[in-house]
């Protein structure tokens, strides 16, 4: 499952042929799943350049076939996901080109995978750009709290970006996987995070689907955490009525399918947390380097 951003240029592609370019041309693919598929909502998060991105998500309402990414960003995206089946992983994935097919990327061009869990499955990923996935099996439970880190570091014409998951039970980060890819020596930028139901067959449009993400952070180059006080509500081009965003108890929140009204925040807009938000720097982080 993917999805990519170019804040800058209004322009926004997600999982598989959800493709949102607003003032497109209609009759996309996106406007044929009407009826079809949940709308993918999102937030865009306005910040510079970081070498860290720390975010936590709390789902409150879930349904097979659907992944809540909780830091996304220019070059990958790391969530969680309950499958068709009802199964439940965590995902972490880094594009390395604009190829739809893997096995047309050389090899010198490719992710290149520098470490992964013992508990992690590894693939590789096409049909919306090509690029590494990991995969940990984790069955996470609606209504907790679940952080999430990717850090970067650039390496000649590579950036390597590492994953880490707490796992609440065991009160530790767990290092997922880290991947390299070709960027040109750029590090973190374009931040979003999403709710997005990639099961698609009408009835799973019936199914509320519905996630707090707060207590965003960017670490800069120069070692100062920065936290994430606003968020640009967007969707793809399904036009689905039935999502909502908005800010509850110094969080954002998505909303989408089932009798879900939009009755907070419109599409476009920016949603502000309240000056008064208590924000927590991250301060038990995993050691990265």
């Amino acid at each position: 499952m993917i999805l990519r951003l170019s804040w800058n240029l209004s322009t926004l592609a997600t999982v598989g042929i959800f493709v949102l370019v607003l003032g497109a041309a209609p009759l996309s693919a996106d406007e044929k799943l009407e009826g079809i598929a949940c709308r993918s909502v999102h937030l865009g998060y306005s910040a510079g350049e970081g070498t860290a991105f720390y975010n936590e998500v709390v789902v409150e309402r879930s349904a097979a076939g659907t992944y809540f990414c909780a830091c996304g960003w220019d070059k990958g995206y790391f969530g969680i996901q309950e499958l068709g089946n009802g199964k439940k992983v965590v995902l972490f994935s880094v594009w390395d080109s604009n190829q739809n097919d893997p096995k047309a990327v050389g090899e010198d061009k490719r992710v290149k995978l520098l470490h992964k869990d013992g508990k992690v499955r590894i693939g590789r990923f096409g049909g919306e750009g090509t690029g590494g996935q990991s995969f940990l099996d984790y069955d996470w439970k609606v209504g907790d709290t679940y952080r999430f880190l990717v850090t970067a570091k650039v390496n000649g014409r590579r950036t390597e970006y590492a994953a880490f998951f707490y796992i609440t039970e065991d009160k530790r980060w767990k290092h997922l996987a880290t991947f390299s890819t070709i960027t040109g020596g750029t590090k973190l930028g374009g931040y979003y995070s999403f709710v997005e139901d990639f099961k698609r067959d009408r009835v799973s449009t019936t199914k509320p689907r519905r996630a707090r993400f707060g207590n965003a952070w960017i670490k800069t180059p120069d070692d100062k955490w920065k936290a994430i006080t606003e968020a640009r509500f967007s969707a793809d081009r399904n036009p689905s009525t039935n999502i909502n965003a908005g800010a509850m108890e110094g969080r954002f929140f998505l909303v989408t399918g089932g009798e879900t009204k939009n009755t907070d925040v419109k599409l476009r807009e920016t949603i502000q947390l309240p000056k008064e938000t208590e924000r927590t720097e991250p301060n038990d982080l995993p050691t990265t380097r």
